[in-house]
């Protein structure tokens, strides 16, 4: 380094001293050279004395050479042999070795194909789970291994659709099968229920054992044993049949959830599977247009609710978040509210009272059912209570027409009972006591007709029809009762009312049946306790508990009595109408025929023999009807005589319609019913001979122009002056004779004084002709 950059002339100088050690160096080699050469020269003279030695020894070594290779070639080819055999034990030792680690990738790739064939998709897809993370790695170099690569996400996408596929399947299978699946769902409820009411039964079967104990144990003991063979039997039977789950293959659901759960699909599928089942349960919710027709219609629409419900519980409970809790709570309350608007408008269709009570049981059935999966059901319940209610209006239609059949075929007779089997028959339909018939001997009478104990037997099965609809419907006693006596109460107050109103209203209804009626609902009054000891045996409800409902039978076979009774004023008026009607007076007759008018004679015979009808009757009724009839008898001849048509009677025609009046009030005093107090009867007719002497003080006025005062004529009495003044107005409005009269005081003075005057120049004329 110093040579080139420190002095200005050391590569000069450099090169000088480099000249001059070249120059030592040859001359110590030459020193050397010289000091050598003598052993030089004798190498060279041994060498060209060595070189014939040499010559005869490539000679040998040549011919040596050619000896060894002709004896060495069959050794070369053995050795060859064995160098290929050695490459070709090497090669198979390295072809052994690839194979035995691309044989488990084949054994793997073979196995998934066999999977596949065998739809076992979930295990294909751990298969390639395998083969993607440790198998194939290890010989990714070959290619058949990148078109296995390539083909595995083929076989995860063709594994993803014939899972779907299958899927779809399931869901159009249980959806064409969830009505069987629900009819079995609600078998198998319905025999737990029975089971267990049984089960109950024999628990309470030592009710009344205190008061039977001696001859009451051994049939217990035969009952128990009756049961417990029935509950074996029983238990048999259900081992036999399959549960609502077991007719359903859920494989496909568990393959596709797996399936999708793996590929990490997971959310997407139960996405599509509450989608597609909350469409299947529209279509289940659907229902058939003619559904109310059938039992059979309800019964498929609960079997096939109760399939959809039992399938997703089922799925609830063996798969991990495919549904929840929240998803079916979400879905029940969506079909209830779509199943209660459903069965409220089909059931407003039912006319059938059995088919109400179909209903109601297929409900609780149904109820019973979903309650036993989970679901609240309090709502199917309180729908129940409103089905309940047009229940009974279709009860109460039914029994409105087997009321009418009753009245219509009814006889309106006295029951007659031949001998003690009769009256023992008739008893047993009707709790009817009377100590006094009791003592008569056969054949004798009972005072009600056959419609009373049919009456009575229908309505004992009319509370048996509406308990049969209070069954099953998780209430205690005393509601069930309170629901008996409120359908028996509008039974009663409203049907049977309702029947009793319009059989008295009908045309064909005479006197001798209205009677009949009244006797018939005073004894229909008199059982209605004993309708409430019915209800009170079969619901175990004492009358004597406070919130206990009474029956209104008494009020309303009242009102159908005074309703009867009234229609029996109104035919006796009528009757007697129409014998006034015929009446037939010569109001300008001579002289009277002597004795009472035929029509009013008539008229009293049929008074006399209806009255007599009248004695089955209350007192007080067949008193009021009979003062009713004199009163009304009295008012129409009353009518008659002040007639604003009849412009002059004759005295003769007075003389008659006295002895008319006469037979009336002999009539009224022979008591055609007993009971009358004094002339109380008399005082009906007291108007009529009021008005009738007045006429005849008219008629004397005008036709003989004489007035002339009878000591017979009976004046007017001071609680009958209003009533008189009354009629006497009313038919002065047409009657010029009564107008005159009842001017005002000083017209009527002036009359008077007209009269007067009249009668002295009358008396003065008949003295002189004297």
């Amino acid at each position: 380094r110093s040579v080139y950059d420190d002095q200005p002339n050391a590569h000069q100088k450099f090169m000088e001293k480099l000249d001059a050690c070249i120059r030592n160096h040859d001359r110590e080699i030459e020193k050397m050279c010289n000091f050598h050469h003598q052993g030089f020269v004798d190498a060279i003279t041994e060498l060209l004395k060595v070189r014939a030695d040499a010559e005869k020894l490539k000679v040998q070594v040549t011919d040596t050479n050619r000896r060894l290779q002709d004896a060495g070639k069959e050794v070369i080819a053995q050795t060859e042999e064995i160098i290929r055999c050695r490459v070709q034990q090497r090669n198979i030792t390295t072809v052994v070795e690839k194979l035995q680690l691309c044989l488990p990738v084949l054994e793997m790739y073979s196995k998934l194909k066999e999977q596949m064939s065998v739809k076992r998709y979930y295990s294909a897809l751990k298969t390639m789970e395998q083969l993607e993370n440790l198998y194939l790695p290890r010989v990714s170099q070959y290619r058949f291994c990148q078109i296995m690569m390539e083909n595995l996400p083929k076989l995860r996408e063709e594994i993803k659709e014939i899972s779907m596929s299958d899927l779809k399947d399931f869901l159009e299978s249980i959806r064409k099968h969830s009505d069987r699946i629900g009819e079995t769902a609600m078998k198998q409820a319905q025999q737990q229920k029975t089971f267990s009411t049984a089960l109950q039964k024999q628990n309470n079967v030592n009710y009344g054992r205190n008061m039977h104990l001696g001859r009451n144990r051994i049939l217990e003991s035969k009952n128990e044993i009756t049961l417990k063979r029935t509950f074996e039997d029983e238990d048999e039977h259900d081992e036999e049949v399959l549960t609502a789950q077991d007719l359903v293959d859920f494989s496909p659901v568990y393959r596709c959830l797996h399936i999708y759960s793996v590929l990490g699909d997971g959310e997407i599928f139960e996405n599509y599977y509450r989608k597609q089942r909350r469409k299947q349960a529209r279509l289940v919710l659907q229902p058939q247009s003619s559904m109310h027709e059938t039992v059979e219609g309800y019964r498929r629409y609960f079997s096939q609710i109760v399939g959809f419900f039992v399938v997703e519980d089922h799925i609830l409970h063996v798969t991990q978040g495919l549904v929840t809790r929240t998803y079916t709570d979400e879905l029940w309350n969506m079909a209830l509210s779509k199943i209660i608007a459903v069965l409220r408008t089909h059931s407003s269709y039912c006319s059938d009272p059995d088919l109400v009570l179909e209903l109601k049981n297929l409900i609780v059935v149904f109820a019973d059912t979903l309650q036993g999966y989970g679901f609240p059901v309090n709502r199917l319940f309180d729908l129940l209570f409103e089905i309940r209610d047009q229940y009974n209006e279709t009860l109460l239609k039914k029994w409105s027409g087997l009321f009418r059949d009753i009245f219509e075929a009814d006889n309106y007779s006295p029951i007659p009972v031949a001998n003690e089997e009769e009256y023992r028959i008739v008893i047993s339909k009707f709790p009817f006591q009377d100590p006094e018939l009791d003592k008569q001997s056969f054949p004798k009478k009972l005072p009600m007709s056959q419609s009373v104990p049919q009456i009575y037997m229908q309505v004992k099965e009319f509370i048996y029809a509406s308990l049969k609809f209070s069954e099953s419907l998780h209430r205690s006693s005393t509601e069930i009762d309170d629901m008996l006596r409120k359908s028996t109460n509008l039974l009663l107050t409203r049907t049977l009312s309702s029947c009793l109103q319009n059989l008295i209203k009908k045309p064909h209804i005479g006197l001798t049946e209205l009677v009949q009626i009244i006797i018939n609902t005073t004894h229909l009054e008199q059982a209605c306790k004993y309708l409430e000891d019915f209800i009170s045996n079969i619901t175990n409800i004492s009358q004597l508990t406070v919130h206990t409902a009474r029956l209104y039978g008494l009020s309303t076979f009242k009102d159908a009595r005074h309703a009867a009774e009234g229609e029996i004023y109104t035919k006796l008026n009528q009757k007697i109408d129409e014998f006034i009607q015929i009446a037939d007076y010569d109001w300008t007759m001579s002289e009277s025929d002597g004795r009472a008018s035929g029509y009013l004679m008539d008229l009293i015979n049929f008074l006399r023999s209806t009255f007599q009808v009248f004695t089955h009757l209350p007192g007080k009724v067949a008193q009021t009807a009979c003062m009713s009839a004199c009163q009304h008898l009295s008012m129409s001849l009353m009518q008659m005589l002040l007639d604003s048509e009849l412009k002059q009677i004759s005295m003769g025609a007075i003389q008659q319609f006295n002895l008319d009046v006469i037979q009336c009030e002999l009539f009224a005093s022979s008591e055609p019913v007993p009971g009358f107090q004094g002339d109380t009867l008399q005082l009906a007719f007291i108007d009529l001979r009021q008005v009738r002497h007045y006429k005849l003080l008219f008629t004397f006025k005008l036709d003989l122009g004489i007035y002339i005062l009878s000591s017979s004529v009976v004046p007017l009495q001071p609680r009958n002056v209003q009533s008189k003044q009354d009629l006497m107005k009313d038919s002065s409005k047409k009657n010029n004779i009564f107008a005159q009269f009842r001017k005002n005081d000083r017209d009527k003075q002036k009359l008077i004084e007209t009269v007067v005057k009249q009668l002295r120049s009358l008396v003065n004329g008949m003295s002189q002709h004297t």
